[in-house]
């Protein structure tokens, strides 16, 4: 008996050990036993897969959802990066809960600032703006764009950076507010274009009265053959915008569709 509890905890012990050396926890696919994904598959036929991608300040956890079919064009979609911004995650959840998802292998991490969502404030719980705290331009801010003490000292920034390290998508598409527009300062003049009319948002050039220093899609547009862009909704947009038509937009922009049936 005693042989068959250590040989346990070897294992338990090695299937944490493979999750902390890429920073992530993961959740088994949809391949995997049910019992596995019991928690998730009933009311989202569109999961195959949930990663804990990181932790927040005070241990809020960062998760990233799989969506679609694996082996596919990689895509991955953002909210909520700053807190008092939470309306743009009405779409990624809409996608996360509602029938399967084909043509796309697409994640979408509806809440990357956990501390911020629950306290309603733009910054995380140190008081740092995400979206300035990236190792590319990054500048010593103050105020409501903190940019941190160095780049990437955020535990929510370098989980993000790990997650992208490793997935390596094709486009990142960042949601925020209260801007309305999709910005035309990015690598992919045409996508951006094409998102623009899909989405029905005009383009502008969000430059952050200058040069927007440490952005999330600054730094993955140069260190990546992808491409990033950041999407503004607007201050208060409408919820059928956010739950019905935003998610068939993004998901026909993205050359994806839902399947008739669960």
């Amino acid at each position: 008996m005693r042989s068959l509890v250590a040989a346990v905890g070897v294992l338990v012990a090695g299937v944490a050990g493979v999750a902390g050396v890429a920073g992530l926890s993961v959740v088994p696919s949809a391949t995997a036993p049910a019992a596995a994904l019991e928690a998730d598959a009933p009311a989202r036929p569109a999961v195959v897969e949930v990663r804990t991608i990181g932790h927040s300040v005070r241990g809020r956890p960062i998760r990233a959802w799989r969506l679609g079919e694996p082996g596919r064009r990689p895509m991955v979609l953002v909210s909520t990066m700053h807190g008092n911004e939470p309306h743009t995650r009405r779409i990624l959840e809409t996608l996360r809960d509602g029938r399967a998802i084909r043509g796309v292998d697409l994640w979408v991490v509806p809440t990357y600032n956990p501390d911020g969502l629950a306290r309603g404030t733009r910054r995380n719980a140190h008081g740092v703006d995400l979206n300035r705290n990236f190792p590319f331009k990054w500048a010593d801010l103050d105020g409501n764009y903190e940019s941190g003490p160095r780049p990437g000292s955020e535990p929510e920034t370098r989980a993000m950076m790990g997650f992208l390290r490793q997935v390596r998508p094709r486009r990142v598409l960042s949601f925020h507010q209260p801007l309305v527009g999709v910005d035309t300062d990015t690598k992919d003049a045409g996508f951006a274009r094409r998102v623009a009319r899909a989405l029905r948002l005009p383009r502008k050039t969000l430059d952050c009265g200058g040069l927007c220093h440490g952005t999330m899609t600054m730094w993955f547009n140069h260190h990546f053959a992808g491409s990033a862009l950041t999407i503004e909704y607007g201050a208060r947009p409408p919820r059928r915008r956010m739950v019905v038509q935003a998610p068939r937009q993004v998901l026909g922009v993205l050359g994806a569709h839902r399947t008739s049936r669960g």
